[in-house]
């Protein structure tokens, strides 16, 4: 059975398949490729790293119907917050800088991941495809050098300053087309990168005006992506990519609002920014507001802080109906959303930075903006073996879907899970 086309839903539609309907199948794999090594940190306190391949998922019509493409991220990493908690240790160099991050194997190539899903009920890895300068060097996932945007200071397990890098890419997301090239959503820029089949970056799409701060890269880079972007949270850029079934656009959204005017306006609203682009000329044609969750909501981490929800992934059944992933750090959710009847903001003030208040600060309905429409059709919470942090779903022919967790190369323990969710009702437009 093929999911059928997303329903154009009106906000506060229920649920339409009780948890009872819904079946998760759980896969796992030993896959050698998975390894990655120990890293001991300089209190003898010793991690077993695994490759986080579940960054983002894809299918493609073309692809056997048993796989996957996956994407890995930066390489395992820790915020100098977090290294206290995670490594039972202080780093020095962590108490003395703003925006610091540990990084365990600097040297890890973002990298795209073919799988096969086994009927043993396993995944096996078939493909690596290492992402890669204009020559065929591997990049790395260090934090760019930018002077337009925030960013951040890089450290090794031990505290040593390490160097940032201009051609580092943070990857979270792909689609793969039917030429066998994929683009690839980075969070660092934040940019959308298009990748040739051997992982070779063809053209890095950043915001406007942040472009002169990749001078020197080992690609091209180009000012296609709206200049407000440039705005985004650290660490909360473009996680979500997807594109139409006939190819001829891209969506992307931002994991979380933008930090505009400022960091505060970040932390406390729900309004997220979602684009699409027509891909053959890279222009902007809607952008949209997608609302986040109440984060008192999300059943196995429940909270008071509305910067806990984002937007970790999408994939599109047709043009204007996507399926977005939004969750916190233990629960998943997955809506049904339809642009169709939502304001499209592109070209208005709203993408001016000089606009106040700011779209993050504003109430939507006293401006008289239509966000998207969407209605839940999973909720991870019901579903107690789903491992926290998923951040991938990929749609399959017989009408499942994919989801895949980051395990964050295994730091604290966790481990890859594919979950085969079958028992979905989407409704399709009606």
């Amino acid at each position: 059975m093929r999911i059928r086309l997303l329903l154009a839903a009106m906000m506060g539609l229920p649920a339409l398949a009780a948890a009872s309907d819904i079946s998760v199948r759980e896969i796992r794999s030993d896959d050698t490729l998975l390894m990655m090594g120990r890293h001991r940190f300089d209190n003898g306190r010793v991690v077993n790293l695994t490759v986080g391949i579940g960054s983002g998922a894809f299918h493609h019509p073309d692809d056997p119907p048993n796989a996957i493409w996956t994407i890995g991220d930066r390489g395992p990493n820790i915020a100098c917050g977090e290294i206290k908690r995670v490594a039972q240790m202080e780093i020095a160099a962590c108490r003395e800088t703003r925006n610091g991050r540990v990084y365990l194997a600097p040297s890890y190539a973002p990298s795209i991941y073919r799988l096969i899903l086994t009927d043993a009920g396993t995944f096996r890895i078939t493909d690596v495809i290492t992402l890669k300068d204009r020559d065929g060097t591997p990049l790395n996932g260090m934090p760019n050098p930018l002077q337009a945007a925030t960013t951040e200071i890089p450290f090794t397990g031990s505290g040593k300053p390490l160097a940032q890098e201009l051609n580092g890419i943070d990857a979270e997301a792909l689609i793969r087309l039917t030429d066998g090239t994929f683009w690839v959503a980075d969070e660092n820029a934040p940019s959308i990168v298009h990748v040739s089949a051997d992982g070779r970056i063809i053209t890095r799409h950043v915001p406007q005006g942040i472009e002169a701060d990749y001078a020197n890269a080992r690609y091209d880079v180009v000012g296609t992506l709206p200049a407000i972007l440039a705005k985004r949270q650290l660490n909360r850029g473009i996680e979500a990519l997807a594109v139409s079934r006939d190819e001829r656009f891209l969506f992307f959204a931002l994991q979380s609002p933008l930090a505009n005017p400022d960091t505060e306006a970040a932390r406390t609203s729900r309004n997220v920014r979602l684009f699409q682009i027509e891909r053959t000329s890279m222009q902007i044609v809607g952008e949209y507001v997608y609302v986040l969750d109440d984060p008192k909501t999300f059943g196995r981490d429940p909270s008071g802080r509305q910067a806990d929800p984002r937007i970790s992934e999408m994939t599109v059944i047709e043009t204007n109906h996507l399926v977005v992933l939004e969750r916190t750090e233990a629960t998943t959710k997955l809506y049904e959303i339809d642009l169709g009847k939502a304001t499209n903001i592109h070209g208005t003030p709203w993408d001016r930075i000089s606009t106040s208040p700011s779209l993050e600060q504003v109430n939507l309905a006293e401006a008289m903006i239509v966000p998207v429409s969407k209605a839940l059709r999973f909720d991870g919470a019901d579903f107690p073996k789903i491992a926290r942090k998923t951040e991938g779903v990929a749609a399959l022919p017989d009408g499942t879907l994919v989801l895949i967790n980051d395990d964050d190369f295994g730091i604290e323990g966790a481990r890859t899970q594919i979950i085969v969710v079958r028992g979905l009702d989407f409704r399709g437009p009606q």
